[in-house]
Formats: C-alpha cells, structure tokens, sequence
C-alpha cells in the first residue's frame, strides 16, 4: 500500500514520521464517541488514556506479537502509539483502524479496557 492510501486508510488516525521512530496519533472526541458512552458511568470519557486501554486489550488479544514494539504516550486530548519499527506500528494502525469500524468487535475489546 502505497503512503497516501495508506495514510488515508488510518484516518482519522494520523501518522507522524520522527528521525528514529514513528507515531500514529487520535485527537479525540471526534470519532467512536459512543465506545467509551457506554462505560461513561465508570468514568470512561474517550481521552487519550482511555483510547490507549483499549488499545492495548487489542494488542494482548489480537496482535500480542506487537506488543513488545508498541509504546504508548498518550494525553488527555489524543491518543498516541509509537515505536522504532514502522511495519510493526503500521501493521498495528490497520487492524485497530478495522476493529474500531466492527462495532460487536470493538464494545467486547472494550467491555476488558481498564481505567488508567
């Protein structure tokens, strides 16, 4: 896939290149909002933080062979992965971009994040 269509198939994510790593990055509150309604009452808001806890229940359950090469620095108004090996942040990007599109998939991924 070639960097434009892949840069678009990950939106609104969006991708950032640094000297020695890469970064994909949310501004939330602009998409899946609903996700983290339904756990409002436990005090889930969609931030950054929350969007790294259900991140992560991604990776322990669907991609665990990522998870030593994916970082998280998240804040309050955006979520942020990052890491040293772009195939492994882009392999990672795709499949959460598609798991967040599957509603019955992301609420159960969901229904194990944990406040940070």
């Amino acid at each position: 896939m070639d960097t434009d269509n892949f840069k678009k198939s990950i939106k609104p994510f969006f991708w950032v290149e640094h000297e020695k790593s890469v970064s994909v990055c949310l501004n939330v509150g602009e998409y899946k909002t609903e996700i983290f309604q339904t756990r409002e009452e436990e005090g889930f808001e969609g931030n950054g933080y929350d969007w790294a806890s259900l991140a992560k229940v991604f990776l322990e359950e669907r991609k665990s062979e990522l998870m030593e090469f994916i970082k998280f620095d998240s804040e309050a108004d955006m979520f942020c992965a990052y890491s040293s090996n772009i195939d492994a942040l882009k392999t990672f990007i795709v499949a959460f971009k598609e798991i967040c599109e599957n509603k019955v998939l992301i609420q159960d991924l969901f229904s194990r994040a944990e406040l940070d």
